[in-house]
């Protein structure tokens, strides 16, 4: 690794190259500044950062010693909470914490739907989430499972594609209704006088309510497009009767293309592996493409090779015939590297390493300061989104908003020009989730439930207590329905309707749509004005639910119901007690635990892929990231700390599913097998994840998978 001197630092000479030569023109700020103002970061909060890493560990240490001490004894929720207060694990309820944030972009203030979460370092994944405010649901229907198997082959399927028009008419019958008659009896749209005119059985028929019609493309007496609206979302009927698909239909509607990715989040953190200047400098380069609006990508599909890009806006008519424009990208956030990952790409005399969340902290606002400064094509009110992972408590949030503040200085933006996402994904966020919002009241923009980390954090922090549920279990015990409402009630209670996002978790397996469709809408009917799904397919299918649902009002009338969640129910922990398993079981849920790890760090480590579908031990596609690694990992952790399971038997069968996994991958070219020799970087990473889970901090893989991904590319360069 190369560096150069920046005045009191030394740079990773790749980090400096981009910086210097590809990030800062443009933006105002010239080198030296620049790097005097990392300096500066450094030295005025890197200090500070650890000691509130070294408090978390205090933290547990004291919460494991209390468990050990109370083992098996009946010692009642007043005594537990007492002693959390006692330590500082409990902080005293806030005053008034309702936010104060302006200028917030209304895709996050006030317009509810779907948010993607894509790795930054993919520049195609990048270009097709930015792209997937806009998407087709009959696409999204015909290529997914809704009506059974998906439909792959070749060229088009009548039979099936009748399914998909049936349901999208019933979805327009239900979201923009006529005054009388159905969407399935009409024969031709058409503007007349500024209004919607629908010809049905002979008559000409209006939207029930007149407000839906937002505008057209093309001539008012034969549209290509008309545009409607509802609850902030647009969607567009798109016409030609010349089409396979149009030329079924009365009226020629080929398409109905639905706004679906409201937000997106470019991820540095969960999602990607980034573990040197080399990975570092492409996620950076990939964040500059999407906010200067210039990032291509080379993709070759069925046979043919092509250029993807980020889409202009579309423009259209409004009802009174003057021109209008709907974006067509979705607005985009970042989320940062947590405070806990190390980086050497940046010493002093000082530190050999850094807290790679203040590199990122500078960085990509920086690098947002090519949309304030350009276009505005992400945010028009020029503002900037920083989703903040893992932040454990008010405290960690208060120095949070300070770094902020003085990255602003240093970059000359306006305060407050930087908003955040606190994740509310560690459980000391969660029990002082209130007072996390006040730490930075005039920034939040953003909360969100990540149950996956969450459940991790519940089993490391409680560890000591005794032995955990299965994990399907853990999932349906109380501390989790009541930490899910518990963060509504919180954000409506600090004032985020109607001005910031209230979001929830990730829908985890891609492949599944029709359960997703069914199960879904329980997030905006739980008044979460956001949700995460995996794909743009999945947005299309997940935004439907936002056309059903006024969240707006949801909230507003949970909010008038008080609040449905209560500290006690958080904070049992679910532990198995008495009800024990059979060896069968035992074995059964440590493979499932197993194959998970290995699956996810086999590519992690050998291939550098941060997140993708992996195929389950019933061979079920699922999203695996670094939460659900910490999860498995720490659930076998828990398990051998209390004698659930040995040492022999996890590592007999972490081979066994080592074997599973390397046949679940046999058609992959790129792919290095781990059997029979089960002494490759992935296979002795996943090992550690189990074996040293219990000291790992908070139970975090982070420090592991980078370790071993390194010692890859040393020895194998890839």
């Amino acid at each position: 690794m190369g560096y150069v001197e920046r005045g009191s630092l030394r740079i990773n000479d790749r980090l400096a190259e981009f910086v210097e030569n590809a990030a800062l023109p443009g933006t105002g700020v010239n080198p030296t500044d620049f790097w005097q103002g990392l300096s500066s970061l450094i030295s005025r909060f890197e200090l500070r950062n650890r000691d509130l890493l070294q408090t978390r560990i205090v933290l547990q240490d004291q919460i494991s010693a209390w468990h050990r001490a109370n083992r098996n004894r009946d010692v009642g929720i007043d005594r537990y909470k007492n002693f959390l207060v006692s330590i500082g694990y409990l902080v005293p309820e806030v005053g008034d914490c309702r936010i104060d944030t302006s200028h917030v972009d209304p895709e996050i203030a006030s317009i509810p739907g779907p948010q993607l979460v894509v790795p930054v370092t993919n520049a195609r994944f990048a270009i097709n989430a930015v792209n997937a405010r806009w998407n087709s649901l009959y696409d999204a229907l015909y290529g997914s499972d809704v009506f059974g198997s998906p439909m792959i082959r070749a060229g088009y399927d009548a039979g099936h594609g009748s399914k998909v028009i049936d349901w999208v008419k019933r979805f327009l019958d239900e979201v923009f209704p006529l005054r009388e008659g159905s969407h399935f009896d009409t024969c031709c749209y058409r503007i007349a006088d500024g209004k919607l005119m629908v010809e049905c059985d002979g008559r000409a028929e209006e939207l029930r309510s007149g407000d839906q019609f937002a505008g057209y493309t093309g001539p008012p007496d034969t549209p290509d497009s008309i545009i409607l609206r509802k609850h902030g979302l647009h969607l567009e009927i798109v016409f030609d009767p010349t089409q396979a698909v149009g030329q079924t239909d009365l009226a020629g509607i080929c398409d109905v293309q639905i706004e679906s990715a409201v937000t997106t989040i470019m991820d540095c953190e969960d999602s990607v592996a980034v573990v040197d200047a080399e990975d570092k400098v492409l996620a950076y380069h990939n964040w500059l493409g999407v906010m200067k609006g210039d990032l291509t990508a080379q993709v070759d599909k069925a046979g043919r090779r092509f250029t993807r890009r980020i889409r202009a806006d579309k423009e259209f008519l409004k009802p009174d015939g003057n021109p209008g424009k709907l974006k067509a990208r979705a607005l985009l956030l970042v989320r940062n590297t947590a405070a806990h990952v190390p980086t050497d790409m940046v010493r002093n005399a000082e530190f050999s390493e850094i807290s790679e969340s203040i590199l990122d902290a500078l960085c990509t606002v920086m690098i947002a300061m090519h949309d304030l400064r350009g276009t505005r094509h992400n945010s028009t009110l020029g503002s900037v989104y920083v989703v903040k992972p893992k932040m454990h408590g008010p405290a960690e949030v208060e120095l949070c908003d300070e770094i902020f503040a003085c990255v602003e200085d240093i970059l000359g933006l306006p305060r407050y020009t930087v908003k955040i996402g606190i994740m509310d994904e560690e459980r000391r966020t969660t029990v002082n989730l209130a007072g996390c919002i006040k730490a930075a009241r005039h920034r939040v923009a953003f909360i969100n439930t990540g149950f996956l980390d969450r459940t991790g954090d519940e089993i490391h922090t409680s560890g000591e207590a005794g032995p955990f549920m299965r994990k399907a279990d853990i999932r349906t015990a109380s501390w989790l329905p009541a930490y899910e409402d518990w963060n509504v009630d919180t954000g409506l209670r600090c004032g985020l309707s109607g001005s910031a996002q209230i979001g929830k978790g990730m829908w985890a397996m891609p492949d599944l749509m029709r359960d997703m469709l069914e199960t879904k809408i329980e997030h905006p009917m739980a008044g979460a004005n956001t949700a995460w799904v995996p794909s743009p397919t999945a947005a299309a299918l997940h935004s439907t639910h936002y056309f059903r649902t006024n969240v707006i009002d949801r909230q507003k009338k949970l909010a008038s119901e008080g609040p449905r969640a209560d500290l006690d129910a958080i904070l049992s922990i679910p532990l198995a007690g008495g009800n024990l398993w059979s060896e069968d079981e035992i074995r059964q849920e440590l493979r499932n635990n197993l194959q998970g790890i290995l699956g996810y760090v086999v590519r992690w480590v050998d291939q550098g892929i941060g997140c993708s579908k992996i195929p389950d031990i019933n061979n079920v596609g699922l999203m695996e990231d670094r939460a659900t690694c910490r999860i498995s990992s720490q659930h076998i952790a828990n398990w051998l700390r209390h004698e659930i399971v040995s040492a022999d038997q996890v590592v007999e069968l972490m081979k066994e599913m080592a074997e599973v996994v390397d046949r679940q991958n046999q058609d992959d070219l790129a792919y290095s097998p781990m059997a029979p020799g089960f002494d490759g970087e992935a296979f002795r990473a996943a090992r550690d994840l189990v074996f040293t889970g219990l000291e790992q901090p908070n139970g975090y893989t982070e420090l592991v998978l980078h370790r071993w991904r390194r010692a890859r590319k040393v020895a194998h360069g890839n």
